[in-house]
């Protein structure tokens, strides 16, 4: 017990060294004028000036993009070996399970086995695939990925046995997100939100004496665009197509094509101004 306590207290006295350090690292970042205060929490610097408005005065700061602005570089010849041995040895069901047993684990070789197994089970994976946890695939064989692509925890894309799902290359795809991937085409450089959504099927209502869930299910093409980035928990409905270089806003819910270089938002979400507008 006495050499636990001691150990507990020297990694203590570690972490509270390392604060100090951050601390005074950020406040030396900034030295506060003219009767502003700063205010730093989790390595966040906030600048105020009493008085004033506090959205007015925050500190804000402009980084050069890391994913957008990212080269492609070759896996290992070995890992695709290893998929092509797992994709003509092993059962689709098994290749499924073995996905599923390495599914939640935040560790270098759950990370690996997640990328390993989707070349082994889609239609085609490129370079540079990043897979978080829990991440959920349905029909993963009519599934394509680009190159240089990031899938955020707990998304689930949901294919169909007959269905097209292609996901370009340097599409970032932010947690909790869900695709009806069943005729869906992201293409290069799509930037999605957490927790955004796409629609891609509706049924038909019809006979009306019938559960709408009991009815036809019609399958509209969803098509995002090059470039095109969806906020936050947006909702993209079925048959949308979304331009090039367009923005949907956090929360809109899309039931129209928004055109290249358009920024839409709202609900219904309608076309506010065009980018390339001053």
């Amino acid at each position: 017990m006495e050499g636990q306590e001691a150990l507990e207290d020297v990694q203590a006295t570690k972490f509270r060294l390392i604060y100090v350090i951050v601390i005074a690292e950020v406040s030396s970042a900034h030295r506060p004028q003219n009767g502003e205060r700063w205010f730093s929490r989790r390595g966040v610097t906030a600048v105020f000036n009493p008085g004033s408005d506090i959205a007015d005065n925050a500190s804000a700061r402009e980084v050069p993009a890391t994913f957008g602005r990212s080269e492609r570089r070759p896996d290992p010849a070995w890992e695709f070996g290893f998929a092509a041995f797992l994709r003509d040895s092993q059962p689709k069901e098994q290749l499924m399970d073995l996905f599923g047993r390495c599914r939640a684990g935040e560790s270098a070789v759950d990370a690996m086995m997640r990328r390993v197994l989707m070349h082994a089970l889609c239609g085609r994976v490129g370079d540079g695939l990043q897979v978080g946890p829990n991440v959920v695939l349905k029909h993963p064989e009519t599934m394509e990925f680009g190159d240089c692509v990031f899938i955020g925890a707990q998304t689930v894309i949901q294919g169909r046995f007959d269905g097209v799902c292609k996901i370009g290359s340097h599409v970032w795809i932010g947690p909790q997100a869900y695709f009806d991937a069943r005729d869906l085409v992201l293409e290069d450089y799509v930037g999605w939100g957490p927790g955004a959504k796409v629609l891609g099927s509706v049924h038909t209502g019809i006979p009306n004496t019938e559960p709408i869930i009991a009815t036809g299910l019609v399958i509209k093409p969803v098509t995002v665009g090059f470039g095109a980035d969806i906020g936050m928990n947006a909702s993209i409905l079925p048959g949308v197509h979304i331009g090039a270089h367009a923005i949907v806003g956090a929360g809109a819910v899309v039931t129209h094509d928004v055109p290249d270089y358009a920024v839409a938002s709202g609900v219904p979400a309608r076309v506010v101004r065009d980018r390339r507008e001053a």
